[in-house]
């Protein structure tokens, strides 16, 4: 388990929805992550890009048929990342008394 650390980056409640359904598969198809977070291209877009500047992400463009294909991954240190903000968080709401785990 990542050591705890709060990122800013991740925190922003688009981009961790993102990273939430990225952390739970190999490789994601951009539709998919469209559909999910029901946002248009262009604001995924912009997400993924942030992500992938940060080096939290890998994009992969293909073609199927003539059609283009975009997937994303989570990499490592985008999982590291991850998992040491989702721990930052339950430290926070741990000081309340609370519980993010049922």
């Amino acid at each position: 388990m990542s050591a705890p650390r709060f990122d800013e980056l991740i925190h922003a409640p688009t981009r961790l929805s993102l990273v939430s359904l990225l952390a739970a598969t190999e490789w994601a198809e951009f539709r998919y992550l469209r559909e999910q977070l029901g946002l248009s291209d262009s604001a995924l877009s912009k997400q993924l890009t942030t992500l992938e500047q940060a080096g939290y992400v890998e994009v992969r463009k293909s073609f199927v048929g003539k059609r283009p294909r975009t997937s994303v991954k989570l990499s490592w240190p985008g999982r590291a990342a991850f998992d040491g903000h989702v721990a930052a968080l339950q430290q926070i709401v741990a000081r309340a008394g609370a519980s993010v785990l049922p």
